[in-house]
């Protein structure tokens, strides 16, 4: 499991709260919860955090797909 440094760590917030970030295994999370009272998650992929907010990471999700498959056919 790739731990985030402390120093990044220190720099890190949350895209939705604007709340520092804690590590918990493989994900960062928000110290404070959002409006509907639960505390975003981010996944960390290859030691790097995804601080997308939850709406938005399957369109980016699927944007990269699309961008794949239309790279693929060259």
């Amino acid at each position: 499991m790739p731990k985030i440094s402390p120093e990044l760590l220190s720099v890190l917030r949350c895209p939705v709260t604007g709340s520092p970030l804690v590590q918990e295994g493989e994900e960062l999370v928000a110290t404070t919860a959002g409006e509907d009272g639960v505390k975003n998650r981010y996944a960390i992929e290859d030691g790097i955090p995804l601080l997308l907010p939850p709406e938005l990471l399957a369109s980016a999700a699927a944007a990269g797909l699309d961008q794949h498959d239309r790279d693929a056919g060259r």
